[in-house]
Formats: structure tokens, sequence, C-alpha cells
């Protein structure tokens, strides 16, 4: 199991970069070549983060994509979400089929537990902790 898979990684890498650029508007040729991420993964995840809202994109000269929220507001956890869906320590290997065992199965509570804890710290990490800047935002999407 992993807790960050690769399409998680580049999203993460590529809105930090974001977030750092001088400019407003990055361009994907910026991306690539400052990312190294292979340019059809990057553009895959880009779009992804357009359409889910993450970023605002911009066609033609002078194009590429912005942070459509300040780098405080956008979360690991959301990412992981976006990409990996929710995110799941405890599978049954009952799968559909309800365990007969589910009231009872005092390994299913503790990760359960294990799990409620493992969200609740991914969801205090933001671009800006992962930046390691303290300074507050606003001009972006504030």
């Amino acid at each position: 199991m992993k807790l960050i898979t690769r399409d998680t990684d580049y999203a993460v890498r590529a809105l930090c970069f974001i977030a750092k650029c001088e400019r407003e508007i990055v361009p994907v040729s910026e991306l690539n070549r400052n990312l190294r991420i292979p340019k059809p993964f990057l553009r895959k995840i880009l779009q992804i983060l357009n359409k889910k809202g993450m970023l605002k994109s911009y066609k033609g000269k002078g194009g590429g994509f912005m942070l459509a929220f300040a780098p405080n507001k956008i979360f690991l956890a959301d990412l992981i979400e976006i990409f990996q869906g929710s995110l799941k320590l405890n599978k049954c290997i009952f799968k559909k089929r309800i365990c007969p065992d589910i009231k009872t199965c005092k390994l299913k509570k503790r990760i359960d537990a294990i799990q409620k804890h493992v969200i609740s710290e991914l969801k205090d990490i933001t671009l800006v902790s992962l930046l390691g800047e303290t300074r507050t935002y606003g001009a972006k999407g504030g």
C-alpha cells in the first residue's frame, strides 16, 4: 500500500512550483523543464487539477496555469482524494459482503482509529507547510 501515489506526488510538486513561482500564470513548458515530470503525465495531472478546480487554465500566448486558491487553502488530503479516492487502510477480505465480525472485530477498530488519525494529520498539511513558508496569501485566490 502506498500512502502517496505517483500522480499525487506529481500534483504536489506542480502545485508547489506554481505557488513559488514569481509569475501568476506558469506555462506548462516551464513546469516541465523545472520539474522533469514526463510531459504526458504532467499534462494529465494539470488537466485533472484544472477540472477539479485547484488550478485555473489560460490558453494562448502567455497561457498556462495558476492556483485557484491561496497555497494555505490547498490541502494534501484533498489532493489524495482527487487522485487516489478515499483513504482506506482497512479493506475487509469479504469486500462487498458485510463481514460477520464487523461489530466485534478488534483489528478493524484499531485500524479505523489509526486511519482516523492519519486522515486528521493529512488534513493539516497545506502547500504552505510543504513550502516551509509562514507568510499569508491573498493575491492568488485567497
